[in-house]
């Protein structure tokens, strides 16, 4: 498996996210067609990575 390089992502936190700086999540829309998801909290460490069809089956799925 090849390394991916996310250092010139844009990541943008989601608009379910904790004003307070609690528990957020932070996604890019720059990877395609993968989809990196990351804690805000915790930066550094490697993000989640999802293929844009599983991101998007698991955000329509949220909104019920």
């Amino acid at each position: 498996m090849r390394a991916i390089d996310l250092s010139g992502v844009t990541w943008r936190k989601s608009s379910y996210s904790n004003p307070d700086g609690g528990a957020c999540l932070e996604v890019s829309d720059d990877a395609s067609p993968l989809v990196p998801v990351r804690d805000s909290k915790d930066p550094a460490r490697p993000p989640l990575l999802f293929s844009a069809e599983a991101w998007s089956a698991f955000t329509y799925n949220l909104r019920g």
